[in-house]
C-alpha cells in the first residue's frame, strides 16, 4: 500500500526522476514556458515554486539552494534578477497549467506550463474559446 507516500514516480528510478525535474525545471526558468505530460507539470509546480520563493529571498544561502536544483549559472541569474522581482508581491501561485493537446504517439495529455505573469511583468490573459462561440 502507499499510504503516507507523497510524488508521482513516472516509471522512474531516483536518481533518473531528480535530474528530469531539474533539467524541466532549468528549461522552465530559462524559457519561461514549456510543453510536457500532465503528471510531470503537476509535479514541476511545487519544485517552481520553491525556487522562486528562494529567489525572492536574495541571500547569498538562497542562490546556492537554488544552484543545488538548476543546472546552469544563467538560469540562476535569471530566477534572482529577473524573475524574482516579478513576483515580489505575490504570495505563491507563480506558474499556470494549461491543456494544449494529446501526443499523436501514445495519446498522453500535454499541457503547458507557464510562469503566471509574462516576460514585460504584466497579468497573460487566456481566452476561452467556448466563451467566444456563445457570445457570437
Amino acid at each position: 500500500m502507499r499510504h503516507r507516500k507523497r510524488g508521482r514516480q513516472l516509471g522512474r528510478n531516483t536518481k533518473h526522476r531528480l535530474a528530469l525535474f531539474r533539467n524541466l525545471a532549468t528549461s522552465l526558468m530559462e524559457h519561461e514556458r514549456i510543453e510536457t505530460t500532465e503528471a510531470k507539470a503537476k509535479e514541476l509546480r511545487g519544485i517552481t515554486d520553491r525556487l522562486i520563493t528562494l529567489g525572492k529571498e536574495g541571500t547569498l544561502h538562497a542562490r546556492r539552494g537554488a544552484l543545488r536544483v538548476l543546472r546552469t549559472k544563467q538560469a540562476v541569474s535569471k530566477l534572482f534578477d529577473d524573475v524574482a522581482k516579478r513576483f515580489s508581491d505575490r504570495h505563491g501561485g507563480y506558474t499556470r497549467i494549461i491543456k494544449t493537446r494529446q501526443r499523436p504517439g501514445d495519446g498522453a495529455h500535454l499541457v503547458a506550463i507557464e510562469l503566471v505573469e509574462g516576460a514585460t511583468g504584466t497579468q497573460v490573459t487566456v481566452t476561452d474559446k467556448n466563451s467566444e462561440k456563445q457570445e457570437s
